[in-house]
């Protein structure tokens, strides 16, 4: 028997009314209850690779694709030639050296330790800040002039508006190697900046970080003409990021530490991936308890259907026959639900898309609804989930039915 009559016997069971109405029932109990966890767990997929690609392209506003820092210790040194052999290396866009210290920010009696961080001309070309920028401009000054950016964090904690701010703000530094002198006042040097504006970002940035002049920062911190705490890199967009990471690693050998976005924030994204398979494992969980329904009313329908299997029996078929009738009937309860849980899916994605139907709590100046991300892979881990559980589901009673096969003959 050939596998379009196997269907066939399989659609025909499934459509037509049982003299047991409870059959019909718990059939398409089964096919709403799969329809449901799989359009619940495809929405809720797509919600979390909405909010892991918003965190990602925050956190791109900041963090480089690749960043080089001392392996131990707090700085590196970079020599002229190690400089040049990063110009050569293929896929490096750009990349910018950084100097970042802990520091103490002051605005009369207002006060607040930050992160600042020197940076050089071609760091908005590495991080993208300039299009984060809330208040002011992206001017970070020179070594005579220095100038301030500041997170919004910051700012408010100072009590300013950097754009309209006409008083510099006094910053404290401390110099390299100035824990080892025993006069506190030599382990400090002290400046006038001048806030030229702040950026909003993410509150881990808002609140800690301040961006300067990279010359400016090794003058009053006393770091060397080479050293530096870091090297933050821009990878072209046709370029693979491991490829340039592992030019990097061959290039500079020991000493270093070179990392990718996700290592530089490995428990932000493991997270993230923590949280979506812990709602998967619910999901299926509760879609396994869905199949409980299609073991019961295949089993019904196998004591209904005993004169079927006796004629089947009649016309040469065997128990491999039977039990594909039965099985086949159990993969398309599973396929009838996934389809219409895949339909509601695509249409709650659509809706919320394009009318933002659900919104987020709370003001915000990113996003005022939940965002919804598709995922191709997402919906063939979900199909294959529900086919198994079906076939699984379907397995026991098709079983049983061959085995009235076998008891028919003797």
């Amino acid at each position: 028997m050939n596998t379009g009559v196997i269907l066939k016997f399989s659609w025909r069971y499934f459509r037509t009314k049982k003299s047991t109405h409870a059959i019909n029932i718990i059939s398409w109990v089964s096919v709403v209850a799969i329809t449901f966890g799989t359009a619940a767990l495809i929405t809720i997929f797509s919600a979390f690779n909405g909010f892991e690609s918003l965190v990602k392209s925050l956190y791109a506003s900041f963090y480089p694709d690749i960043r080089i820092s001392p392996a131990k210790g707090k700085t590196i040194q970079l020599d002229a030639q190690q400089i040049q052999s990063l110009q050569e290396i293929s896929g490096i866009e750009s990349f910018s050296f950084v100097v970042e210290e802990k520091a103490l920010l002051q605005n009369g009696s207002l006060q607040s330790v930050v992160t600042i961080k020197g940076v050089d001309s071609n760091y908005a070309k590495v991080s993208g800040i300039d299009s984060s920028i809330f208040h002011g401009v992206y001017q970070t000054g020179s070594v005579d002039r220095p100038g301030l950016v500041l997170g919004i964090g910051v700012e408010q904690a100072l009590g300013l508006q950097a754009d309209r701010s006409l008083y510099p703000l006094t910053v404290y530094l401390p110099r390299k190697g100035g824990g080892q002198t025993a006069d506190p006042v030599s382990a400090v040097s002290s400046a006038l900046v001048y806030p030229q504006g702040s950026f909003a970002i993410q509150s881990e940035f808002d609140n800690k970080y301040v961006l300067t002049d990279l010359d400016f920062m090794k003058t009053y911190t006393q770091f060397g003409l080479s050293e530096f705490s870091a090297v933050e890199i821009k990878v072209k967009d046709d370029f693979d990021i491991l490829t340039v990471k592992n030019a990097l690693s061959s290039e500079l050998k020991k000493g270093f530490l070179i990392e990718d976005r996700y290592e530089q924030n490995r428990t932000l994204y493991s997270t993230i991936r923590l949280e979506k398979w812990a709602i998967f494992a619910i999901f299926t969980l509760i879609l396994v308890v869905a199949a409980f329904n299609i073991i019961g009313s295949l089993s019904m329908l196998v004591l209904e259907k005993k004169k079927d299997i006796q004629v089947l029996k009649a016309m040469g078929a065997n128990d491999q026959v039977v039990q594909k009738i039965f099985l086949a009937e159990g993969v398309l309860i599973g396929l009838i639900g996934t389809l219409l849980g895949t339909f509601i899916s695509l249409l709650v994605y659509y809706l919320q898309t394009t009318y933002k139907l659900v919104p987020l709590e709370g003001a915000t100046f990113l996003i005022d609804y939940y965002p919804l991300k598709i995922v191709g892979s997402d919906f063939l881990l979900v199909i294959s989930t529900v086919f198994l559980i079906s076939v699984l589901a379907a397995w026991i009673p098709s079983r049983r039915a061959a085995q009235e096969v076998m008891e028919l003959r003797n």
